[in-house]
């Protein structure tokens, strides 16, 4: 409990420390007009009070990733503490902070209009396929995992319940943001809270140890998986989640002053990373050994870890109550995964989402190839999610990166995490069965090579359109939406 809360105590500083410097290299506007009260259309673009903006954001990044990549993520041992910490407040949270608030400033525009800014045209298409494709991928992760957990609690058939779940996405992906989303949330926000709250006080008055005597950089994986780059692709919801761009601009159309994303867009990160890091430290204490929790993962999953956990420490009642606030994790993502792949072709292909008919002519085919993966086995699924989630992630540090050197701002708050991560992605697809299968001592320095190759880039590439953009900059949210029109 001493190392949790160390954790939990850097996590927090990390928020009034290193996001307030994020927010003065950003130099926010309180100013400005945001696109909640430029753009308010009643459907996507809403104005809603900061606290609500800022539960419904926690909510829509955490999903299964804080859960199951901890528990995952648990068998390596404390270094997977050591990741969500500084993972989440020099990587994941300045991701977070910019996916929003370079939305806020282009007109809440969705990640690949972002992306296309910085880093060009080709970028921009390449963004647009990949991130609906990341999301139809969550949609389904998400619908799957809180199906399990749901069967197994109820008793009911899988399908059913992926078909309730579906139905419920089908409404929340269409319907305006503030009548289910932004209404129902706060309740779930409290099943999560008693979920974390309940969990913690359980696992401080048992006699569970940690499974390791201190923090210690050993690997301690039974299987002797490397640390690197595996460990860093297990952990992306809790650490650093290219997910959240794409959640990001949903919330970047409803906050009503720039001076409220430090709280909403870096704040919930460190939210979600309080949230890893509860599983993180279940998953070393609950179990004596990580041989034991990985004879439970074969057994079951990450599913069967959370039924164990919760029933554990919190007897029945209480363990139901426990799973239940796991469930809401994914299905409050799983709904504005889909709604955010509505906007993002919405954007593309320019039409307008205030008539209900033309929401439904693009939710109708999306949930149609969702179910259609839906039917594929779940582990692959996980294991092309998670590598899709950290690609996101990195084009977006990049594109932030960008962002800041044509401000000739200080851009290596965003270059280094950036750097670092293209090597882990590439490192992955050029080893991972998914990928490439080859060794690591090939893939490593290759993964390395590559983040050299885009630093350089960077470092030297041209003022691209700089007096364009940097006009556009400068023009109110009204304008920039006319523009991107």
């Amino acid at each position: 409990m001493q190392w949790f809360l160390l954790g939990v105590a850097l996590l927090i500083g990390g928020y009034f420390i290193y996001g307030k410097i994020i927010e003065r290299i950003f130099g926010i506007r309180p100013h400005r007009q945001t696109p909640a009260i430029a753009n308010n259309d009643g459907v996507d673009f809403v104005p809603m009070s900061t606290g609500k903006v800022y539960l419904v954001q926690l909510l829509n990044i955490a999903g299964l990733g804080p859960i199951f990549g901890p528990i995952l993520g648990a068998l390596y041992g404390p270094t997977a503490l050591l990741w969500i910490v500084f993972g989440s407040v020099f990587a994941g949270a300045v991701h977070d902070y910019f996916s929003g608030m370079l939305s806020v400033r282009a007109g809440g525009a969705s990640v690949p209009t972002v992306v296309g800014r910085e880093l060009g045209n080709v970028a921009k298409q390449f963004m647009n396929g990949f991130a609906v494709l990341l999301l139809l991928l969550v949609g389904v992760v998400f619908t799957l995992g809180p199906a399990k957990l749901l069967g197994n609690l109820s008793g009911t058939s899988v399908p059913v319940w992926v078909a309730v779940i579906f139905g419920y996405y089908m409404i929340a992906t269409i319907v305006p943001i503030d009548k289910i989303i932004g209404r129902f949330y706060p309740l779930f926000g409290a099943l999560l809270v008693f979920m974390s709250v309940g969990l913690l006080v359980g696992l401080a008055v048992s006699d569970k140890p940690f499974y390791a005597a201190g923090i210690t950089l050993e690997n301690l994986h039974p299987q002797d998986l490397p640390l690197w780059p595996l460990l860093f692709i297990t952990i992306a919801c809790g650490a650093l989640s290219g997910f959240h761009a794409t959640q990001s601009p949903l919330m970047a159309r409803c906050v009503q002053n720039e001076s409220n994303g430090r709280f909403v867009f870096y704040g919930a990160m460190i939210g979600e990373g309080v949230i890893a890091l509860i599983w993180a430290t279940l998953g070393m204490s609950f179990y004596e050994s990580p041989e034991a929790l990985n004879a439970t993962l074969a057994n079951g999953g990450p599913a069967a870890v959370v039924n164990d956990v919760a029933t554990s420490l919190l007897g029945g009642v209480g363990g139901i109550l426990a799973i239940l606030g796991v469930v809401v994790l994914p299905i409050t993502s799983g709904d504005t995964s889909f709604r955010a792949a509505r906007l993002i072709l919405s954007d593309f292909l320019k039409f307008d989402q205030k008539p209900i008919v033309k929401r439904l002519l693009i939710a109708l085919p999306l949930f149609a190839v969702g179910f259609a993966i839906s039917l594929m086995d779940f582990n692959l699924i996980w294991r092309y999610f998670g590598w899709a989630n950290q690609m996101t992630a990195v084009i977006m540090l990049w594109a932030a990166a960008a962002w800041l050197k044509r401000h000739d701002k200080f851009h290596w708050v965003a270059t280094v995490p950036a750097t670092f991560m293209t090597g882990v992605v590439n490192a992955y697809l050029l080893s991972a069965e998914i990928g490439f299968g080859l060794p690591l001592s090939v893939a490593g320095p290759v993964g390395i090579a590559s983040s050299a190759l885009v630093l350089l880039w960077l470092l030297t590439r041209g003022r691209r359109e700089q007096d364009e953009l940097d006009e556009l900059d400068e023009l109110d949210v009204p304008a920039i939406a006319a523009e991107r029109a």
